[in-house]
């Protein structure tokens, strides 16, 4: 694609410039701009740069990936199933479906081969995923088989009638044996891969309950009475008390080994979509957490 920078974007920044004279999206020209495909007068420019009238600015929009995915033989901690939903613990390092950069290996691709029925209303990538957790993040995740499942699930998570919590070590002592987060969660405009606290956010809420403390570091229980992308993770941060092994929101290397947040969903509990019963699965956190908090004990 190629645009000649008219008189009335004269001192636009390139990134804005694109966006204004076409279909691109501003952080699409952005990601364009950082992989070096775009060119002003046949030379690579950086997004601040300041457009002139009769700049040639080219570049080339890739094809979008075509995401699919397939059956895989991978190992799945089924905790409870029958026809209506499944109850998943996920192992730290899975991803929950098919994304750029995740064609396999995923939660998705293993709830294929072991399950014949999975709900479509999330698409043909999304099969059967009601909500999720995310890849760092151990523990138990509910799986709707058919669509009328999903439904009743998916509004108990609306209605904030389910149950979750989550274990956690974070950094630093935490004052207060138990409270509540409640801080707006949205994009962070200043970084899109990751959430911040941040006015006009999503309502979010947190509580919190302090189990142990370790001088230096603190293990809670977190509930969710909502479900934002990375919620506990930017209200811990948000508070001064990142959760220890964070990669975006915490400091880096500080609790090793780190193979991601020291996070657990540690308890879900739900009303079954077809019998009315009430529901609820506690599981263990993985040996690297448990180990890592047997190491703190010693320590303190």
């Amino acid at each position: 694609m190629k645009i000649k920078i008219k008189a009335t974007q004269v001192g636009s920044r390139l990134d804005k410039a694109i966006s204004d004279a076409s279909n691109v999206s501003r952080t699409q020209a952005n990601d364009l701009i950082k992989a070096d495909a775009v060119y002003v007068n046949g030379e690579v420019k950086k997004a601040k740069y300041k457009v002139l009238e009769n700049d040639l600015v080219s570049f080339v929009i890739p094809e979008p990936e075509v995401l699919s995915y397939e059956a895989e033989n991978i190992p799945l901690d089924i905790v409870y199933e029958d026809d209506d939903v499944a109850v998943i613990n996920k192992p730290q390092g899975m991803v929950v479906h098919p994304s750029a950069g995740h064609h396999s290996g995923t939660l998705v691709n293993a709830l294929m081969y072991h399950m014949t029925k999975l709900s479509s209303i999330n698409g043909v990538i999304r099969p059967g995923i009601v909500h999720r957790i995310d890849k760092d993040t151990s523990g138990l995740l509910m799986v709707a088989k058919n669509d009328q499942a999903h439904e009743l699930l998916a509004a108990q998570l609306k209605d904030h009638s389910s149950k979750r919590r989550y274990l956690a070590i974070i950094h630093g002592n935490l004052l207060n044996d138990r409270g509540v987060i409640e801080a707006p969660i949205g994009r962070n405009p200043k970084d899109r891969k990751k959430q911040a606290v941040i006015a006009g956010g999503k309502h979010a809420l947190t509580h919190f309950e302090v189990l142990e403390r370790f001088g230096e570091f603190t293990l809670v229980n977190l509930t969710l009475e909502t479900g934002r992308t990375h919620q506990i993770r930017v209200h811990m941060a948000y508070i001064g008390h990142p959760v220890a092994g964070d990669p975006l929101y915490g400091p880096k290397n500080v609790l090793k080994p780190n193979h991601g947040q020291f996070l657990h969903a540690e308890i879900l509990g739900f009303k079954h979509p077809t019998s009315q019963e009430w529901l609820e699965f506690e599981i263990e956190p993985p040996k690297l957490f448990k180990s890592t908090l047997e190491k703190l004990r010693v320590t303190d």
